[in-house]
């Protein structure tokens, strides 16, 4: 039995009401459903938490998937504070124990004292922006992707725990022009292809 932690950074601020990212993450729950083998916790950093007991889920977990919105091109202020609040308290208590450097030579190593080795982590991100701004010469983002420009220090993030990052999924346009129907079905086909083949040696 694998276990997936799904965790829910969409929030009511502003003009969001945090609809989209829940659609996202009921689409997600709705796939891993269709898999016998797995066992789902979610979290909701809009709602009450106990950050001692996300620690405990992110070590529970061998999934873990994000979900967030991107306000400002960064993650939204509930999820920053959750993760914020949940790595620190996992100090030495199963998501990191150092910056992995050691007195003796402390110009080496940083980033490999993590705590979460064997896990995986999958990330959507809803934007307005459309995909064009990150592809084409002359746009806003210099051709560099979600993954390699905005959220580079995101996965950074992941990978200082040490968490094997998965393919990522973005979302588009999602105030002007969005097409929930047609963007849904392409996630859940991203989902079940992802985890055919993470967990086809179990499936019977």
């Amino acid at each position: 039995m694998k276990k997936v932690l799904i965790i829910n950074g969409g929030q009511n601020f502003g003009h969001s009401g945090g609809k989209y990212n829940q659609t996202i993450a009921e689409n997600t729950l709705a796939v891993l459903k269709e898999f016998d083998n797995v066992e789902v916790k979610v979290t909701n950093v809009s709602e009450n938490y106990d950050k001692h007991e996300e620690v405990q889920k992110f070590v529970w977990a061998d999934y873990i998937i994000y979900h967030t919105p991107i306000w400002w091109f960064q993650l939204p202020n509930g999820l920053k504070k959750y993760i914020d609040e949940v790595f620190t308290a996992g100090h030495a208590k199963g998501i990191y124990m150092s910056d992995g450097r050691n007195a003796a030579n402390p110009e080496i190593n940083y980033g490999t004292g993590g705590m979460l080795g064997g896990r995986k982590y999958m990330l959507t991100t809803s934007w307005n922006a459309p995909a064009t701004a990150f592809t084409l010469p002359g746009e806003f983002f210099d051709e560099k992707s979600v993954d390699e420009g905005p959220l580079f220090g995101f996965h950074r993030m992941n990978a200082f725990v040490s968490l094997e990052k998965m393919d990522s999924f973005h979302f588009h346009d999602v105030e002007k022009n969005a097409n929930v129907e047609r963007d849904m079905k392409l996630y859940r086909e991203h989902v079940k292809n992802v985890f055919e083949k993470e967990l086809k040696p179990e499936l019977v």
